[in-house]
Formats: C-alpha cells, structure tokens, sequence
C-alpha cells in the first residue's frame, strides 16, 4: 500500500563525490518494501524542482527501521538530496512498482550491476540469501571509485568485480568477466545503465537462463499518470513505474 511519510534523515554517507548513502527512518514501523521497489522523493528548497525524484530502495534495515537510499548527485534536486544532515526531514511516496521475483531461483542467482544501478541488488541479495539462495554479484564500474558498497554485498555474497580501466578487479565490461565463463547460474537479476543491461540480457538469452532487468527509465511521478516512463513492450506500451521498474527480458524488446 502506497503512503507518503515524513521520514527523518538518521544518517548520510558520501559513497564518493558523486554518491551519498541516505538512511531514512520514523518513529512508527516503517510500510514492508520489496526488493526493487523505489521511492519518489519530493526535492524542497530548490525553487527551480518541481518533480519528485524516484530513487531505488537500497536497503531496509528492519532491526533499526531504516531505509536506505542511495543518491547519484547529479543535478539540483539529487545534489540537494546529498547535502542532507541528520535530522532534517524528506517527504517520500513508498513503496512504488514491482520488485524481483524472489523465488525464480533455485540455488545460484547472479545479480548484476553497474555504477549506482547496483543500489537495489543490495536488498535483493540479503533477501535472497534470508531465503536460503546463495547469491553471486557481479558489480561494473569506470573505475574503482565507481564500485560501491563493496563490504556491505560481501555479507550476503561472492563479489566479483569489473572496471573499464582495471583499477579493480578484471579490466573491461560485466559481461566479460572471466565467472560468466566458468560457473553456471539459474537466474540473473541486472540493474544499471541500459547498454549494460541489454548485454546482460544477450548472454542470458544466449545462455537459456531467466532474467530479470530494473529499467531506469525517467519516472516522474511513480503512478503511471505522467507516461514519461513509456517502454515499448511486446505487450504494448507500459509504464514502467506501475508495471515494472523490474521485467523478465522476455517481456522487452530488447532481443527483437
């Protein structure tokens, strides 16, 4: 059930220059949120933002009820977001869209991310790992300065690592990653910048293995009210905030 919540800022973390962790919590029991859902976050103070900004649902803490988010500052209203301080107060509309399939996967899901698209595998993976699954990530970035939250997915997982200029792990792109070549996996999860996405889904395909991919399409008001988030589908045209973000690459077309 969609609520909108004041929701107090307990904490920020600058991931690096570009990224700040924010974690978000309230007095009463935060609303149950599903991996791969997201928030749309109302940006106050910046007289020139008048839409809420969607962000992925990093984390949920539920021991500490907290929810996490993670920030790309990118423009006026994600830069303020990241300039937030402890105690000030964000207005959110959660949880929005469809998250993963939990139980797609047998055993051995392989969860796939690249630059800030990596924030809602976190989630996934502590889901995955609670459900008796044993998850592989597999994170993408630039440069080591891009891969985020490396400590926090070792909990839940092996992290195998790329990044264009081999700063660390294996030089070059996700999809050529030395593990897609020597293990199998029964499921796939990706979410990260579209190019990226649509190879992951070639190997899948490739491969015979199912798939999922969290579109990031420009969702501006989290309702399917707007159409700013159309995906062309062999279902027609849907909107991604109200029947994704998250699709089984079988429903895109990406492969036509």
């Amino acid at each position: 059930m969609k609520q909108i919540l004041d929701l107090t800022v307990c904490g920020v973390e600058h991931l690096s220059e570009r990224h700040a962790l924010l974690r978000l919590t309230q007095q009463e029991t935060l609303p149950a949120m599903l991996p791969g859902q997201f928030v749309e976050v109302r940006i106050d103070q910046t007289p020139t933002v008048f839409l809420r900004r969607p962000i992925s649902i990093n984390f949920v803490d539920c021991e500490r009820n907290e929810l996490w988010l993670m920030v790309a500052m990118i423009g006026e209203g994600t830069r303020w977001l990241g300039s937030l301080k402890k105690g000030d107060v964000v207005n959110c509309v959660l949880p929005l869209g469809n998250g993963f399939s939990l139980q797609a996967s047998q055993n051995a899901p392989l969860l796939v991310g690249g630059g800030v698209g990596v924030a809602p595998l976190l989630y996934l993976g502590a889901a995955l790992k609670n459900a008796g699954k044993k998850p592989t990530f597999l994170l993408g970035g630039r440069s080591a300065k891009d891969v985020l939250e490396i400590d926090l997915f070792k909990q839940w997982g092996r992290v195998f690592v790329t990044t264009e200029d081999g700063s660390l792990g294996e030089k070059g792109f996700v999809t050529n990653h030395s593990i897609l070549r020597e293990e199998r996996f029964d499921y796939i999860y990706t979410c990260g910048p579209t190019p990226m996405m649509k190879a992951v889904a070639r190997y899948a395909t490739e491969q015979d293995i199912e798939c999922e991919a969290s579109l990031e399409n420009l969702m501006a008001c989290g309702l399917g009210a707007c159409l700013c988030c159309v995906e062309k589908t062999k279902e027609g045209n849907l909107c991604v905030c109200k029947e994704g973000p998250v699709f089984n690459i079988k429903r895109l077309l990406w492969q036509s």
